[in-house]
């Protein structure tokens, strides 16, 4: 579903720049942008504004919609919007944030995963205001002799001023030579595409400035570079990730996003309420100013907040309903009601009762036998509501058995 828009195309260029400004970590300048929306408006045209996205894992989680939700906003106030997917960046790999050369991708996963990116993004964007490109369409045609020439437009001395160029350098950590074509690449795709405004995280700053140079040095008017916080994932310290198990991905189902929501700290809530929600900074300040005064609970105000995210990518009867199963299930210790239903596997059987390792394992509740084990031993395993600790567990006189591990609840029929 495409989310709604708050603030109308016939707003004032002063509604415009605070409603753009929500969110931004930086805005390189603030001026220019203004400036640029007078000059655009005078030309009859609006502004385009480019964020890329390397395909580089299949699916997107929260932190990447932060970004999206800001291309969001320039759609809202009538402005081009080009999703650009990096498919030939990919295969560089962008040394961002990296201790070490990332290894390229393969043609194959980069197409695979491009696939899954055009599916998601529409959940955010208006699929009819959006300008899909590819940055293989000017970077795969370029001659070795075009690679020369737009290497030569930047210094090797301008490249290492780079915070994790630099670092590796200091330390005597290895930078291969296609790490330093990738700033110039992503610069030469505004130059491509005429950018008036480019977005993204703020550890692409570096990247989107040498966009702006490369602009002045072809003549073009030097885009402006918009960029949005790195939003923390659910440990509330390090930058959602994947790889560090702390984020929320769009794809989940709407009980697994609102669970995950519940688990991020109160004080880490307002930052969610104000990079993945279109409530504005007013009212996120009357909230807090309730919470502090007494006259609203901090977990109130958490609910709503996972209701508005998970009615984002799925509807806003999902989120109702998994608002439900989290106050049956975690807030009222009630049983949930679409418990899955499953025959005691084969082998798990013993004259004294059901191995119970084997039991959660083979279910599907953990991943091994290994990790059964130690939740077992943990006290995290539960049946018929009794923490079970034994490697095995009495079925005499039973026909059913219901197995909770954590968050997973199974009804096992014997």
């Amino acid at each position: 579903m495409c989310l709604v828009s708050a603030t109308p195309v016939s707003a004032t260029l002063d509604e415009q720049l605070t409603y753009l400004r929500k969110g931004l970590a930086e805005l390189i300048r603030e001026e220019d942008l203004r400036e640029r929306l007078i000059l655009r408006a005078r030309q009859g045209k609006t502004l385009r504004v480019k964020a890329g996205f390397d395909p580089t894992a299949p699916d997107l989680h929260l932190g990447h919609t932060v970004l999206l939700r800001k291309m969001k906003h320039f759609q809202d106030m009538g402005h081009q919007v080009i999703f650009l997917i990096g498919d030939s960046t990919a295969m560089i790999g962008d040394p961002t944030g990296r201790n070490a050369t990332r290894p390229p991708l393969t043609r194959e996963e980069i197409e695979a995963n491009t696939e899954t990116y055009k599916t998601q993004v529409f959940k955010i964007l208006d699929p009819e205001k959006t300008e899909v490109r590819f940055n293989s369409e000017w970077l795969g045609k370029m001659r070795y002799e075009d690679t020369i020439r737009l290497c030569s437009r930047y210094t090797v001395a301008q490249l290492l001023e780079r915070d994790d160029f630099a670092k590796r350098y200091a330390a005597g950590v290895a930078i291969s030579m296609h790490e330093l074509l990738y700033p110039l690449a992503q610069g030469f795709d505004s130059v491509n595409l005429e950018s008036d405004v480019e977005m993204g995280g703020t550890d692409q700053k570096f990247n989107l400035l040498v966009g702006r140079e490369l602009q002045r040095d072809y003549g073009q008017l030097p885009q402006i570079v918009a960029t949005s916080p790195l939003l923390e994932g659910l440990d509330g310290e390090k930058k959602m990730s994947k790889s560090l198990g702390n984020y929320i991905g769009i794809t989940e189902s709407p009980e697994v996003m609102f669970r995950k929501v519940m688990q991020i700290s109160d004080g880490l809530m307002f930052r969610y309420y104000e990079l993945l929600t279109d409530t504005s900074l007013t009212e996120i300040a009357t909230m807090q100013e309730r919470i502090a005064r007494g006259e609203l609970h901090p977990m109130e105000a958490k609910i709503e907040l996972g209701k508005l995210i998970v009615a984002d990518f799925h509807s806003m009867a999902d989120a109702t309903h998994a608002a439900d199963q989290f106050n049956r299930v975690v807030r009222q210790k009630e049983t949930p009601s679409d418990i899955p239903v499953v025959t005691v596997p084969d082998g798990v059987r013993t004259d004294a009762g059901v191995q119970v390792d084997k039991l959660i394992a083979r279910t599907g509740m953990v991943e091994s036998v290994t990790e059964a084990g130690r939740k077992r031993k943990a006290g995290a395993v539960e049946i018929n509501g009794q923490k079970v600790t034994e490697l095995v567990y009495s079925t005499a006189g039973l026909t059913e058995l219901l197995v909770q591990v954590g968050k997973n609840w199974r009804r096992i029929t014997l």
